[in-house]
């Protein structure tokens, strides 16, 4: 099985939404049973809070239900359990390298490398955003959420 963390500062708006997202994606292609997706923070600010409830609203628009998620800040097990450690932005990218245990740095990437089309690095903090960054939110990791799924369908045919 294939364990994929996403990675956020408080794991209450970005992580949680690429989780509940890239679950989607996992369930509607057929391979739950292949790939586990979970999400966490690298801060303990809001553990064991659920997603940001404009992040759920959005979420659940699309048809996507992030209600059971709970924040939570990533441990030292994480890094050795997943195979794919996905960081927002550089600022969570460099806080998970500088805490990664040694032998584990091939794990970590900007999620966003998933999306070249994009042609940007980072998914923003909706957190201090309107409506409007939260959508946002969504369309980046929704697009990054297929290129991943494609890259790790490889693994299966």
């Amino acid at each position: 099985m294939i364990q994929v963390l996403f990675v956020c500062m408080g794991n209450i708006c970005r992580s949680p939404t690429a989780e509940g997202v890239f679950t989607h994606l996992v369930k509607q292609a057929g391979l739950s049973h292949k790939i586990k997706v979970r999400s966490a923070g690298t801060h303990a600010h809001f553990a064991g809070n659920p997603p940001d409830l404009r992040s759920q609203l959005a979420a659940w628009q699309r048809g996507i239900d992030l209600s059971g998620i709970r924040a939570r800040q990533i441990t030292p097990a994480d890094f050795i359990q997943a195979d794919y450690i996905l960081a927002m932005d550089r600022d969570n990218y460099t806080v998970l390298h500088s805490c990664c245990p040694s032998g584990h740095e091939h794990k970590l990437r900007l999620f966003l490398e998933f999306a070249p089309h994009l042609q940007r690095q980072e998914v923003p903090d909706p957190y201090y955003e309107g409506i409007n960054g939260f959508e946002q939110v969504l369309n980046l990791v929704e697009s990054a959420g297929v290129g991943l799924l494609n890259e790790l369908s490889k693994h299966f045919s």
